[in-house]
Protein backbone atom coordinates (compact mmCIF):
# COMPACT_ATOMS: atom_id res chain seq x y z
CA UNK A 1 0.00 0.00 0.00
CA UNK A 2 1.46 3.36 -0.82
CA UNK A 3 1.06 5.85 1.38
CA UNK A 4 2.52 9.08 0.03
CA UNK A 5 5.43 9.23 2.51
CA UNK A 6 8.54 7.41 1.60
CA UNK A 7 11.04 6.62 4.51
CA UNK A 8 14.10 8.73 4.23
CA UNK A 9 17.24 7.00 4.11
CA UNK A 10 20.08 8.44 6.78
CA UNK A 11 23.33 9.15 4.51
CA UNK A 12 26.06 6.52 4.77
CA UNK A 13 29.99 7.61 4.63
CA UNK A 14 33.20 5.37 4.03
CA UNK A 15 35.49 6.33 6.48
CA UNK A 16 38.16 4.35 5.93
CA UNK A 17 40.01 0.59 5.64
CA UNK A 18 38.87 -1.48 8.81
CA UNK A 19 42.64 -1.76 9.52
CA UNK A 20 42.44 2.39 9.93
CA UNK A 21 40.86 1.53 13.41
CA UNK A 22 42.98 -0.04 15.72
CA UNK A 23 41.81 -1.47 19.12
CA UNK A 24 41.40 1.06 22.03
CA UNK A 25 42.42 4.53 19.60
CA UNK A 26 39.90 6.78 18.74
CA UNK A 27 40.05 8.13 15.05
CA UNK A 28 38.52 11.19 13.92
CA UNK A 29 36.62 11.03 10.86
CA UNK A 30 34.36 13.21 8.74
CA UNK A 31 30.91 12.05 8.00
CA UNK A 32 29.04 14.79 6.00
CA UNK A 33 29.19 17.91 8.43
CA UNK A 34 29.89 15.68 11.20
CA UNK A 35 32.67 15.39 13.32
CA UNK A 36 32.81 11.01 14.42
CA UNK A 37 34.81 9.10 16.79
CA UNK A 38 35.45 5.44 15.47
CA UNK A 39 37.04 3.03 18.22
CA UNK A 40 37.32 -0.53 17.66
CA UNK A 41 36.31 -2.50 20.51
CA UNK A 42 38.60 -5.28 22.12
CA UNK A 43 36.24 -8.05 20.95
CA UNK A 44 36.82 -6.32 17.10
CA UNK A 45 33.46 -4.61 16.92
CA UNK A 46 33.49 -1.02 15.73
CA UNK A 47 32.00 1.67 17.04
CA UNK A 48 31.13 4.86 16.33
CA UNK A 49 30.07 8.65 18.21
CA UNK A 50 29.45 12.06 17.81
CA UNK A 51 32.23 14.01 19.14
CA UNK A 52 29.81 16.01 21.70
CA UNK A 53 29.39 15.35 25.11
CA UNK A 54 25.77 15.29 26.01
CA UNK A 55 27.15 16.46 29.53
CA UNK A 56 28.24 19.64 28.44
CA UNK A 57 29.08 20.27 25.02
CA UNK A 58 32.77 18.76 25.22
CA UNK A 59 34.97 17.48 22.55
CA UNK A 60 34.20 13.65 23.87
CA UNK A 61 36.16 11.86 21.25
CA UNK A 62 39.45 13.49 23.13
CA UNK A 63 38.73 11.58 26.15
CA UNK A 64 40.49 8.91 27.66
CA UNK A 65 39.33 5.19 26.67
CA UNK A 66 39.77 2.94 29.70
CA UNK A 67 38.47 1.23 32.81
CA UNK A 68 36.44 2.81 35.39
CA UNK A 69 36.65 3.49 38.64
CA UNK A 70 32.97 1.99 39.97
CA UNK A 71 30.98 3.18 43.18
CA UNK A 72 33.49 1.43 46.61
CA UNK A 73 33.01 1.71 49.69
CA UNK A 74 35.13 5.05 51.76
CA UNK A 75 38.93 4.20 52.18
CA UNK A 76 39.00 1.34 49.05
CA UNK A 77 39.25 2.52 45.78
CA UNK A 78 38.39 -0.43 42.80
CA UNK A 79 39.58 -0.06 39.33
CA UNK A 80 37.43 -2.34 36.66
CA UNK A 81 39.28 -3.04 33.65
CA UNK A 82 37.33 -5.17 32.05
CA UNK A 83 34.81 -2.28 30.79
CA UNK A 84 35.57 -0.17 27.61
CA UNK A 85 34.67 3.27 28.35
CA UNK A 86 34.94 7.04 27.38
CA UNK A 87 35.85 9.74 29.66
CA UNK A 88 34.86 13.07 29.00
CA UNK A 89 38.19 15.68 29.12
CA UNK A 90 36.13 18.01 30.48
CA UNK A 91 34.37 16.42 33.47
CA UNK A 92 34.99 13.23 33.55
CA UNK A 93 32.03 11.91 32.73
CA UNK A 94 31.99 8.36 31.91
CA UNK A 95 30.42 6.79 29.02
CA UNK A 96 29.93 2.75 28.20
CA UNK A 97 31.31 2.74 24.54
CA UNK A 98 29.04 -0.72 24.26
CA UNK A 99 25.66 1.20 24.89
CA UNK A 100 26.79 4.77 25.14
CA UNK A 101 25.39 5.44 28.67
CA UNK A 102 26.72 7.31 31.15
CA UNK A 103 28.13 5.27 33.71
CA UNK A 104 27.54 6.04 37.50
CA UNK A 105 25.51 9.59 36.91
CA UNK A 106 21.83 9.36 37.88
CA UNK A 107 21.37 11.47 34.59
CA UNK A 108 20.22 10.28 31.12
CA UNK A 109 22.80 11.49 28.75
CA UNK A 110 24.18 9.06 26.72
CA UNK A 111 26.28 8.88 23.58
CA UNK A 112 25.21 9.42 20.12
CA UNK A 113 26.19 6.24 18.52
CA UNK A 114 26.05 5.59 14.93
CA UNK A 115 25.64 2.07 13.10
CA UNK A 116 28.97 1.11 11.62
CA UNK A 117 29.19 -1.40 8.89
CA UNK A 118 31.71 -2.95 6.89
CA UNK A 119 31.69 -3.67 3.19
CA UNK A 120 34.21 -4.51 0.35
CA UNK A 121 36.90 -3.59 2.92
CA UNK A 122 35.60 -0.06 3.54
CA UNK A 123 34.40 0.87 7.10
CA UNK A 124 30.76 2.69 7.03
CA UNK A 125 29.24 5.22 9.07
CA UNK A 126 25.39 6.36 8.92
CA UNK A 127 24.43 9.09 10.46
Amino acid sequence: METGVQARQKPRFAVGAPADFPVGKMVMVQAGDQEVGVVRLRDGELRAMRNWCPHKGAPICRGIIGGTWPPSEPGKLDYDGTQEVLVCPWHGFEYDLKSGREMYETGTTRLRLYPVTVEDSQVYVTV
